[in-house]
């Protein structure tokens, strides 16, 4: 997989099915940081420290963590303060139909064209003209 540019992430870690065997058995690269962890991170010493220890091991291990389910600034920086490399949830954006999404975030990285325009046109039922 990794030789065709996939990579594997682990999603709630620490949850559920996602048992600290899979980081010996599957070429994984990163570790997802369960909501339930994050939700109450600030505010629950024990979730902190779990959400402290993903981290910590994600990076001893070599793997990119990601937290889910950040809504506030406050979560988020205290997730970069413990070297978490990645965050998402409703902070940073919610989630939104895909013509939207590609208006906003596609358009600027395709200059030469027009998404936005063609989006419109799919909207009408003229696709290509």
């Amino acid at each position: 997989m990794t030789s065709a540019g996939f990579a594997l992430s682990i999603d709630d870690f620490g949850t559920g099915y996602s048992s600290l065997a899979y980081l010996k058995r599957f070429p994984v690269h990163k570790l997802k940081i369960d909501i339930s962890f994050v939700r109450d991170m600030l505010t629950d010493r024990n979730d902190l420290a779990i959400g402290s220890a993903i981290v910590a091991m994600a990076k001893s291990l070599g793997l990119k963590t990601l937290a889910e389910g950040v809504e506030e600034a406050a979560q988020a920086e205290h997730l970069l303060a413990l070297g978490c490399d990645e965050a998402q949830g409703y902070y940073f954006a919610r989630p939104e139909p895909a013509e939207v999404f590609a208006r906003r975030w596609l358009q600027s990285a395709c200059p030469s064209h027009d998404l936005g325009q063609d989006v419109d046109r799919q909207e009408q039922g003229h696709l290509g003209t």
